[in-house]
């Protein structure tokens, strides 16, 4: 996920929205973990940005347990930065689909049958710690932070609830279709 700058208007909505969100209702205030979620969000606007993942063929992998099976049984099981990044972007899906549009899931469980017998809130946890335990003193984002994310992921799911329930509610200028562009994923 690449950070974006303060400068982008819609990072910066994204920013004040997690930060009262998590910080008065959840009780969240750690700035690395707020910064994380803001990017998140952000980041996963744009929909092709979601399913990033490929399976090493150029083919994209569709689905959760898709991509469990390439990272811990196919060719990725043994490069470690991989099954990292991997193993994070997995947290990072789940964490997005059950905190911000959990009513989506049943829709995307229909089409993914593989899915069907995953628990999201329990991946998307797992998912993360073993991105921490994967990770050095000198990754990004580091190794404290992903645990972080694995040991409070419910806690995250709220406050992502909280927060779409926020821009739901407002209609800061030039962002009235957030609604529409969210609901297309």
């Amino acid at each position: 996920m690449s950070s974006e700058t303060g400068n982008n208007p819609l990072r910066r909505w994204f920013a004040g929205l997690v930060e009262a969100s998590f910080q008065e209702q959840v009780g969240l205030c750690d700035p690395s973990m707020l910064d994380y979620l803001t990017d998140l969000l952000t980041e996963f606007i744009h929909i092709e940005k979601i399913n990033l993942l490929g399976d090493g063929s150029g083919r994209k992998i569709a689905d959760v347990a898709e991509a469990l099976a390439v990272v811990e049984a196919g060719p990725l099981a043994s490069n470690e930065e991989k099954r990292r990044r991997i193993h994070r972007h997995i947290g990072d899906f789940t964490l997005f689909w059950t905190g911000v549009y959990p009513e989506n899931l049943r829709r995307m469980h229909r089409r993914r049958d593989r899915d069907d017998l995953l628990n999201y809130l329990e991946q998307g946890k797992r998912s993360y710690a073993i991105a921490s335990d994967l990770s050095s003193g000198n990754t990004q984002p580091p190794a404290r932070l992903l645990s972080a994310l694995s040991e409070q992921f419910e806690y995250c799911v709220y406050g992502l609830g909280l927060v779409r329930k926020e821009w739901e509610r407002s209609d800061p200028a030039g962002y009235g279709s957030m609604r529409l562009i969210w609901a297309r994923g």
